[in-house]
């Protein structure tokens, strides 16, 4: 297949463009900035704008949109709030005007979406028919999903996983996570008993691709590896597969309050996420378990 990868600059469509093209297929990919692709043919847009390369969504049989503004960067304030809303739904709705033209051959589009969706769920196993909370994360994930429903309306196959904790060597959470351990400052965060849904980025490839490939899979999906752990359980491991001491206590919940304001929702709420409807399509994980991840992402014997 041809597939046009929005977002494919990022952590996951990069290492997702690296697998798909040793898998045998074809990707471009859609920029706001020429000459950023490497590899890859670009195609320009400015979803702000709404403007697109004509010849992008043309070149497709598939679309992955992984585009949006990283919610992990500064502060929340309501301008960042607007804009990591913006980022999502604007790229979405220019997506959605161009596939609704004649004249192009894609059938399945690939909208990423987040656990965060679910809100803090303590204990509770979050499904896939669980229903949305109300904190800013779920509210932004409920509309990413939204907003991607007009395409499924054209008749397009739609598929939306709500992608967990990505872990990977190269950014995203482990990195920040991993240099506090290593320079023997890790310790839990909170009571440390709060849910973290992850997955080995490769994992998370290789669920896209298959999502890809197969007519079965529609709609929404929990992209979490199978076994969740505790943020305390979660440190522990990674202080273990590193071989460094875990000496501090627990990072009071109320500090990162002060310091990162309502963004210290991301670590002090949990979300334990079903990986159950993924497994039922017959997927089958190269790292369902935590240990195993790490070691594979860190050498470790």
């Amino acid at each position: 297949m041809k597939i046009l990868i929005t977002g494919g600059t990022g952590l996951v469509g990069t290492r997702l463009a690296e697998m798909l093209v040793d898998a045998g297929h074809e990707v471009a990919l859609l920029s706001r900035e020429p000459g950023t692709g490497g590899p890859y043919h670009t195609f320009q847009w400015n979803p702000a704008a709404g403007t697109i390369d004509p010849a992008a969504v043309p070149y497709a049989d598939a679309v992955v949109n992984l585009a949006g503004a990283n919610v992990g960067e500064g502060r929340w304030t309501e301008a960042r709030k607007k804009e990591l809303l913006a980022s999502r739904l604007g790229s979405l709705a220019l997506l959605a005007r161009e596939l609704a033209k004649p004249g192009h051959r894609v059938h399945t589009v690939l909208s990423a979406s987040a656990i965060g969706y679910y809100g803090n769920t303590g204990d509770r196993l979050a499904t896939e028919d669980t229903p949305p909370a109300h904190d800013f994360l779920a509210d932004l994930a409920r509309q990413w999903e939204a907003a991607a429903a007009p395409i499924g309306a054209l008749g397009l196959r739609l598929v939306l996983p709500r992608i967990g904790v990505v872990l990977s060597t190269k950014g995203g959470a482990l990195l920040p996570l991993a240099g506090t351990v290593k320079w023997g400052l890790g310790a839990p965060i909170g009571n440390g008993q709060q849910y973290l849904s992850w997955i080995h980025i490769d994992d998370l490839c290789r669920l896209f691709i298959a999502m890809l490939a197969d007519d079965a899979w529609r709609g929404p999906y929990n992209a979490v590896a199978p076994y969740p752990a505790t943020n305390a359980a979660f440190t522990e491991v990674l202080a273990d597969v590193l071989h460094r001491p875990l000496l501090l206590p627990k990072v009071p919940g109320f500090a990162l309050k002060l310091a990162l304001g309502e963004q210290s929702e991301v670590v002090l709420a949990g979300q334990r996420v079903s990986d159950a409807k993924v497994l039922a399509q017959g997927f089958e994980f190269d790292y369902p378990v935590l240990r195993g991840a790490l070691k594979a992402l860190y050498g470790a014997g």
